[in-house]
Formats: C-alpha cells, structure tokens, sequence
C-alpha cells in the first residue's frame, strides 16, 4: 500500500519526502500514519528497483532538499500495479482505497472496469464482522447495541460503495 501511494502521488508531480509523507498521510493517515521509518526505506527500495529517482534542488528557505521524481519504469509500474492489484487490495478498505485514489491513472477504461469488478464481487459474497458458526450474522439478529452499529454502519458504507460502483461500471461501459 506504501509503495503503492509513493508510485501513484509521483505520478502526477515530482516532491519532496516531506511533501510526499504529508499526502501520504492525508490518505491513509487516520488509519495507518506513516512514519519516516518507513516512508524512506521504501523510497530507497524504489529508487534502487529504478521506479524513482532523487534530484537535489535548492530550498527556497532552507537547505538544499531532494525532489523524489517516477522514471518511466515507475510510471509503468504503477499502471501494472493498479491494473493487477492484489487480492488484499481489493479486500482490504484502506488498500483498496488507495488503488481507487490513483485507478485514474490506469487510462484502459475495461482494465479499470476489470478492477471495479473483482471489488464489486467482493462486497457481494455474503458476510460478517460475526458470526454464528459458519452462519453470518445480521444486524437484526443482534440484542448487542455496539455490535449492531458495526453492522448497520457496515452495511450503509457497503450499499453506497455498491451504488457507485454500478453506476461507475456503467459509465465505463463494463
């Protein structure tokens, strides 16, 4: 997910770690903050797979700082990522909402169609944050309070991702 967001957020527009760490943030933050313990060591991955490179540029207050810029082996990818993401990035909401923050940048609409169709046929298998035996259980079937507001917070959040992604899969043709 971490090198995902660093490939897809240089895609756009070359910066620097701190920029980078603060977008970064913005979108996965309130779930998993990203530290620089971790953000750096997967910039050096990347640079050393040749996805990215580093440019000193002067600091227009400060010191001299390093712009972070994708090659054209990152910008590809990238695209390769987003065009096969793997089964936890479709499973998982926070993997899943990074590759929907940078799935514009895969320009096939059917390969973009394709993704919004394994996600769709993920949120349509029947399941549960609880369950009895191998039964899922329902927000009706629970005296719980709390575990009924997981439930009905859930199945709110999965019937509008359901709406969007119809109605997006329509307007690309898939």
């Amino acid at each position: 997910m971490l090198e995902l967001a660093i490939l897809g957020f240089l895609y756009d527009v070359p910066l620097h770690g701190y920029e980078l760490r603060k977008r970064i943030t913005a979108l996965t933050g309130h779930v998993r903050p990203v530290a620089e313990s971790t953000l750096y060591p997967a910039i050096k991955r990347l640079e050393k797979s040749g996805l990215l490179v580093r440019a000193t540029e002067p600091g227009a207050v400060a010191a001299p700082r390093h712009v972070l810029r994708l090659t054209e082996e990152g910008r590809s990818e990238l695209r390769r990522r987003l065009a096969e993401p793997a089964q936890r990035d479709i499973t998982d909401e926070n993997h899943w909402f990074t590759v929907l923050a940078f799935l514009r940048h895969l320009d096939d609409s059917a390969a973009q169609a394709a993704v919004l169709r394994r996600r769709l046929a993920f949120l349509q298998e029947p399941t549960s944050f609880f369950y009895d035996g191998d039964r899922p259980v329902r927000a009706e079937d629970l005296d719980d309070p709390f575990r009924r507001g997981v439930l009905t917070i859930a199945r709110a959040t999965s019937r509008a991702e359901l709406t969007w992604l119809r109605d997006t899969l329509d307007s690309l043709g898939g």
